[in-house]
């Protein structure tokens, strides 16, 4: 993808704001990983091959084989000079589709804990993993922080999406805690309705709150010109996370998104080395 399209595919975007800092080259690689996940994730969610978005999926995760075994890339070609420059690996591009095609088999409701946490992992923390690389992180540190910062952000976007999401029938709240609030009727609409709301949505952001305390920690320990972007994007989606518990879950959910003069305050505190 050239520069332009990559910023066209991302523009609006807080990730536009958190990767415009990077030096060029580290740029472009993560819009291209951006332009990737952003074509799995329209395929999942019906916005692009609706005639056959299993054919469709089963292409990338081809085309990302052919990558890696030196053939015909396909659709997959323009993440080949990222891939070699800083050893992005298979299974994380892999893990990427893998948690697409969870909501491609049909909408996730309420699935127990384990496979939320493998969802968080595919969609997000793998995505942390090819980063990391990215922004040049050692192996077991980037590792870390991938596991910790992905998943704090997912568990964000849980929370914040959930009228978007069971709209789309989807429910990504744990199943233990909506059966330790009293729930029986585990669809969406019954769920955003029932009282208990607001104690299962307690649990996922202590979840998501001990996954930032760890997030920075790891952040703290690591060299300030390689976490930059990372340490962006935490802060504007810890700050969302914030107005989300002052808001409440009680129905009506006003929307809350990133803070823009937040994010524009955090571009000017990491941004610079």
């Amino acid at each position: 993808m050239t520069e332009t399209a990559q910023a066209r595919a991302a523009a609006g975007s807080s990730f536009y704001a958190g990767m415009r800092i990077l030096p060029r080259e580290k740029r472009e690689a993560m819009f291209d990983v951006y332009g990737f996940c952003r074509a799995v994730d329209d395929i999942a969610d019906g916005d692009a091959c609706a005639d056959d978005p299993t054919g469709a999926m089963n292409r990338w995760r081809a085309d990302i084989d052919a990558l890696y075994a030196g053939g015909d890339a396909g659709q997959a070609s323009f993440l080949k000079p990222h891939v070699q420059r800083h050893g992005l690996r298979r299974e994380d591009f892999l893990a990427v589709i893998d948690g697409m095609e969870m909501d491609l088999r049909g909408p996730v409701v309420a699935p127990d804990f384990v496979t939320l946490d493998l969802y968080c992992d595919r969609v997000a923390s793998a995505v942390g993993r090819l980063s990391v690389r990215i922004f040049g992180l050692e192996e077991r540190t980037g590792i870390d922080l991938a596991h910790h910062l992905g998943r704090a952000l997912q568990m964000t976007n849980i929370l914040r999406d959930l009228d978007e999401d069971a709209g789309l029938g989807r429910l990504y709240l744990p199943r233990e805690d909506l059966l330790a609030a009293g729930m029986t009727d585990l669809t969406p609409r019954a769920v955003l309705a029932h009282p208990g709301l607001p104690q299962v949505c307690a649990g996922l952001l202590h979840r998501a709150r001990a996954h930032y305390f760890e997030a920075t920690r790891i952040m703290d320990g690591a060299p300030r010109s390689v976490v930059k972007a990372p340490r962006l994007m935490a802060s504007a989606y810890g700050d969302v996370l914030a107005r989300l518990a002052k808001r409440g879950f009680a129905a009506p959910r006003a929307r809350v998104g990133v803070d823009k003069l937040r994010l524009v305050g955090a571009v000017l505190r990491w941004g610079v080395v």
